[in-house]
């Protein structure tokens, strides 16, 4: 109460009170944080709630509204269709809406919640509306369509990889958006794997020359380019080989898009898939239906 009151006194805008996590089975918890409600008197209740507990998320959802009057719900690790039940757990225990879903842990990873683009993921459809909003965030506005146009004329270079990678996240993020696969599809990725593997393309990169930036060849460099960019770099040649073997498996995933046909609600028709995933994805896509 003491900071509660502290920051009334210094007139801030905003006071947010985090409480800890509890289970819907420790009463004390609860009445702890029924008191804390009570005295502060919040403008805004928020429920805060783990998408992974499953089919527990009903039950804890009304466990809390139960405590306090919950005003709206914030899901978190909602990565995957999979999790979507969670969502609609939560609203229909408190009767409050979903306002943010959170898909991991930076501030990149926290979304406004959208109905449609909640809907459409749940089934399996791509976030187009998701995707552009990426694009207009991150990209400077002269450059949007340059970018948008070459991606979806399959033009995935060495530089337009090296400028996704460190300005809009991982491929399997854009992938996930923009195609509709859901988070089982797509393998897991390591953030600190990913941080380091940001930094080795960085320099290696900084090694090569604009012809090969800029080249759609995906055998644009022979071996003794390798070896050179390696020296420059100061990598061994199987970081440079394994950093242009990972850009050719993402060329190929994004290849998908060259000619993309988008329907009236925005899903790319999966028949165009087939040409360029793996047999063992496409398999796992018609057990999915």
């Amino acid at each position: 109460m003491e900071g509660v009151e502290r920051f009334k006194k210094e007139n801030c805008d905003l006071i947010i009170v985090d409480t800890s996590g509890r289970h819907q089975q420790e009463t004390s918890l609860f009445e702890e944080m029924r008191q804390l409600a009570e005295s502060t008197n919040p403008y805004l209740v928020i429920f805060v709630m783990d998408s992974s507990i499953g089919q527990d998320a009903f039950g804890q959802s009304q466990a809390f509204n139960r405590s306090v009057s919950v005003g709206a719900v914030i899901i978190t690790k909602s990565e995957g269709a999979t999790k979507g039940g969670g969502a609609l757990s939560a609203v229909a225990a408190t009767k409050s809406p979903v306002i943010f879903l959170g898909t991991g842990e930076h501030k990149d990873d926290f979304n406004f919640f959208d109905v449609n683009t909640f809907v459409n993921q749940l089934l399996g459809m791509g976030d187009l509306s998701g995707f552009k909003e990426k694009i207009h965030d991150v990209v400077p506005p002269d450059q949007q369509h340059e970018l948008l146009t070459k991606l979806l004329e399959g033009k995935f270079t060495m530089r337009l990889y090296h400028q996704y990678m460190l300005n809009m996240g991982s491929i399997r993020q854009l992938l996930s958006m923009l195609l509709g696969f859901c988070e089982k599809l797509m393998p897991k990725v390591d953030e600190n794997v990913y941080q380091s593997k940001i930094k080795l393309c960085t320099t290696i990169m900084d090694s090569m020359k604009n012809e090969e930036l800029d080249s759609t060849d995906p055998k644009f460099m022979n071996e003794s380019q390798v070896m050179r960019v390696a020296r420059g770099s100061g990598f061994q040649v199987r970081d440079v080989m394994e950093m242009l073997e990972e850009y050719k498996l993402q060329a190929k995933a994004l290849g998908a898009m060259k000619g993309l046909q988008i329907s009236k609600n925005g899903m790319p028709w999966k028949q165009h898939m087939s040409k360029v995933l793996p047999p063992q994805i496409l398999n796992l896509m018609k057990q999915m239906g």
